[in-house]
């Protein structure tokens, strides 16, 4: 039952891209707002899908942790329900993806549009310094931006891998960080395409302050993050 659940989500999840994709072509001539109005819907109907279709609900917590306006969150990232799941509880948030994403026609466009922040993994200083420009910018525009300091989809409980680029944004933007836990992959995998019914949880945690040197940051952050995420995974698992 649960293959054939999920592949009717899939049937409803490329359908809702589809038809976005053709009634949003007119917001890539207007102002940004135009298409952010559109981005809401997408995730709420593709948040309403998953929810009918297979079961899985997604629920925020430690609200009052959030960015207000303008705030990094750094985020585990298990699942592709990580890049849809945060409009429904962010205002306006922008994502920290890698700019070979970008390089898809229909999704570059709005990717672009939609003002997502391009980062190129390959690309060392000139890279970094690019994202410093570009998170900056998007945080002047009172957004969130979320970057996920692994870079790819771990599974839950798999061997985390943080990345130094989250280190250098800490330090350039001299802010405050908030970590976002999840056991997203619990219900949405990264490998694999069967959903699984219950609840993605997704976590805020009290901001990390600005003024840590590099490796008191990334080991604050990873700690914070993991065990956050490991215990919403033992609890996901419980509930089955």
């Amino acid at each position: 039952m649960s293959q054939v659940r999920s592949a009717l989500f899939y049937v409803w999840l490329f359908a809702v891209i589809a038809v976005m994709a053709v009634v949003c072509a007119p917001c890539l001539l207007m102002p940004r707002r135009a298409l952010t109005a559109g981005q809401r819907v997408w995730a709420a109907l593709v948040l309403g899908g998953l929810r009918v279709i297979c079961g899985v609900r997604v629920e925020a917590r430690g609200l009052e942790h959030r960015p207000a306006g303008p705030g990094l969150i750094a985020a585990k990232h298990q699942s592709m329900l990580d890049g849809i799941a945060p409009f429904a509880f962010l205002r306006d948030p922008s994502f920290v993806l890698k700019k070979e994403l970008l390089a898809n026609p229909v999704y570059g466009a709005y990717g672009r549009k939609a003002e997502l922040v391009s980062l190129d993994r390959d690309g060392g200083a000139a890279a970094l310094k690019a994202l410093i420009t570009e998170v900056r910018d998007r945080l002047g525009k009172r957004r969130p931006v979320i970057i996920f300091p692994e870079g790819t989809r771990r599974p839950p409980g798999g061997e985390p891998d943080y990345k130094p680029g989250v280190a250098g944004l800490y330090r350039e933007l001299d802010g405050p960080v908030v970590p976002m836990a999840t056991n997203s992959g619990l219900r949405w995998p990264a490998k694999g395409w069967v959903m699984r019914p219950g609840t993605a949880v997704y976590e805020f945690l009290p901001p990390i302050a600005p003024g840590l040197k590099r490796g008191a940051f990334m080991a604050e952050l990873q700690s914070r993050v993991e065990t956050a995420s490991e215990a919403l995974r033992m609890e996901g698992e419980a509930r089955g």
